[in-house]
């Protein structure tokens, strides 16, 4: 199969950026460039299909840094293949997904179910995070060197913290040697415990019980602080505070070796969506302030957080119709990701590029892979309409969640063809 991509603008940081066309053979980049011949390339034939992009931006495949796929054992909620449906439908080609699953993603056998389900499914790469404590339970290492020869990426506990600090320190020592990344689900149970929504006055006024601050806060400074001792790269998740963004420029400056993500709905939403009990506005860490929107924001502008991920989690809408302190945490982001970035580039808080770094260079520098739009590497493609116009409908999402706060709203840009491998995954054109 050779197909052409024609006349769109390439967006590939530190790479390009500007007109041109993209030759692929099979499932690499053989040309990039303006009128890419075949016959230079030594092909006698003409394209099998040639993609018009005018107008239209082409960017290397976004990648989403945390995913909840629920499979095994949740397939209720979503399963590798409607999450992986979902992503191609939101411009992803690489997803890392979280081990709290039922059973948790703490061994090799999980790891390669995970990976056998998701070739089979065909639309994504799924790259597995194993759990950094046996069954998430915060006592003893999973076996790193048996998840990472499995094809494990990092490791996590995501949707619960690490709160005994030697563990957090031996995680981070012991995934160093593996050459595994450590993802860090920042809270302090002590401090959040049994609360549903942002400490403040519109939780006092709701009558909930409140998550303060300082929870995740705290938490990212003891986790920079071991990240400094051990010298293990460490990626703080789905931060939300201005106290942590705070934190982690420090760090960086300091030359500490963390880097950071936080996902749409902190730079997009505050506490004031969750007014008349919204139980699709309840997360964990919960949203926050405006002024804690204005610093992730900043923080996005200024390069201190790296990466824009999803935090995609999909519930059954009977974990989510009950009383606001008794539902379910999480929202799903696979679908709507893209165009809410993309109102950070209308907004002038980031150019086009910086988007793009964040949502597709920068993760995978983080995870150690090559993205980037060059001859000979795989082509993982997004091609993007920055202009279309669109209504949010979660009951057309790809994904089995419905439990979105954005639903009805109108979005600019999304989408229209993900390509992985030199395979077509999902085309709207």
């Amino acid at each position: 199969m050779l197909t052409l991509i024609r006349g769109g603008r390439i967006v590939d940081p530190g790479n390009m950026d500007g007109v041109g066309d993209i030759l692929i053979e099979e499932d690499r980049i053989i040309q990039i460039g303006s009128n890419p011949d075949p016959g230079s390339a030594g092909l006698s034939r003409k394209p099998d299909r040639v993609i018009d992009a005018a107008g239209k931006i082409v960017s290397p495949g976004l990648i989403d840094m945390h995913v909840h796929l629920r499979e095994p054992g949740q397939e209720y909620k979503e399963t590798i293949e409607t999450g992986c449906r979902a992503a191609a439908s939101g411009g992803f080609t690489t997803i890392c997904c979280m081990p709290n699953t039922h059973p948790v993603n703490d061994n090799a056998q999980i790891v390669e179910y995970i990976i056998s389900r998701a070739k089979k499914a065909g639309l994504a790469r799924v790259l597995p995070v194993g759990a950094i404590s046996m069954g998430l339970a915060g006592n003893q290492l999973s076996e790193y060197s048996e998840m990472k020869n499995a094809g494990a990426v990092a490791v996590s506990d995501d949707g619960r913290p690490v709160s005994d600090s030697l563990l957090m320190r031996r995680a981070l020592e012991y995934a160093k040697g593996f050459g595994l990344l450590v993802i860090s689900h920042c809270e302090d149970l002590s401090l959040s415990a049994n609360g549903s929504m942002n400490e403040g006055v519109t939780s006092t006024r709701m009558g909930l019980a409140g998550i303060p601050n300082a929870a995740e806060s705290i938490m990212v400074l003891r986790d920079i602080a071991l990240c400094e001792l051990t010298g293990a790269p460490l990626h703080i998740a789905h931060v939300s505070t201005k106290e942590s963004v705070e934190a982690i420029r420090r760090a960086k400056q300091r030359g500490i070796p963390v880097t950071a993500e936080t996902a749409p709905h902190y730079f997009t939403l505050t506490e004031e969506a969750v007014k008349n009990y919204n139980t699709h506005a309840k997360m964990n860490p919960p949203l926050r302030t405006e002024k804690d929107v204005a610093a992730i924001q900043e923080a996005l502008a200024d390069g201190t957080l790296d990466v824009i991920a999803t935090d995609h989690a999909p519930h059954a809408e009977t974990e989510k119709n009950l009383e606001f302190d008794q539902a379910s945490n999480g929202i799903v982001g696979l679908e709507t990701s893209l165009a809410l970035g993309l109102n950070l580039v209308g907004q002038n808080i980031l150019t086009l590029p910086a988007l793009i770094e964040k949502m597709s260079i920068n993760p995978a520098k983080i995870l150690g892979i090559q993205n980037h739009l060059v001859p000979g590497a795989y082509a993982d493609i997004t091609l993007i309409d920055p202009e279309v116009i669109f209504e949010v409908d979660a009951d057309q999402f790809k994904s089995k969640g419905r439990n979105t706060p954005f639903n009805g709203w109108q979005l600019k840009g999304r989408a229209l063809l993900t390509m992985v491998g030199g395979r077509v995954v999902f085309e709207d054109l």
